[in-house]
């Protein structure tokens, strides 16, 4: 029989570099009684929490975002974007649209996933789109709104960004030098901030919570 106590959560991005791992701990969690995710296809993950949403984020059908905790993992890159409006579409108009459904339908906790350097107010475009969602979901006012900001994420992305590999070479190298105030700049596996996440929905404490990477190095 299922425990009547036990909480459903739902996810975005769940087959991204930190969403695969926070499915994997939610549907391990002995929070969670369901697990949903909101996906454009089929992800072959079979599981007897699991839901699979398929879910058009273009037209989104708010019904459909239901679940006491929310989970955000969504994230491009200007260049897999295409553009600027796509990237905004992505990292800004997705996750607050999710977060709107959710709160008009009960959910108390929503917890996202942005990046070192949010600043709504930043000249820099990728920082200030993760400083607008940050602003936007803190107007929402959620039971409790964790934002999570890592710096430079280390892991299996499943394909090649000639970049991004260089600068996780350079970062494991800089990594052990990484001390004090500087800690919250070192690179950190996906995995910890995947784990950060799941464990940080686990606490009690209501209200707007931001972690950077030198916190979620913790977990």
């Amino acid at each position: 029989m299922t425990n009547p106590t036990l909480k459903t959560a739902l996810l975005t991005g769940a087959t991204g570099l930190v969403g695969k791992q926070v499915l994997q701990n939610l549907l391990n969690s002995d929070v969670y009684k369901e697990v949903k995710i909101l996906t454009r296809k089929a992800t072959g993950i079979q599981h007897k929490k699991l839901t699979e949403i398929f879910f058009d984020f273009d037209n989104p059908d708010a019904s459909l975002v239901k679940a006491d905790d929310i989970f955000c993992c969504l994230g491009t890159t200007i260049k897999k974007a295409g553009s600027e409006e796509a990237f905004r579409k992505v990292d800004f108009l997705y996750p607050v649209q999710v977060g709107r459904a959710g709160k008009l339908n009960g959910s108390g906790q929503y917890l996202i996933v942005t990046s070192m350097g949010a600043d709504s107010k930043s000249m820099i475009f990728y920082n200030r789109v993760k400083g607008e969602v940050e602003k936007e979901l803190a107007d929402l006012q959620f039971n409790t709104l964790h934002i999570l900001r890592p710096s430079l994420l280390l892991g299996d992305r499943g394909e090649t960004r000639f970049g991004e590999k260089i600068g996780e070479v350079l970062s494991r190298i800089a990594n052990p030098i990484m001390v004090g105030p500087l800690k919250k700049y070192a690179a950190i596996e996906a995995v910890k901030v995947a784990n950060a996440m799941v464990n940080l929905a686990r606490l009690p404490h209501k209200g707007l919570f931001i972690h950077d990477s030198a916190e979620l190095q913790q977990f």
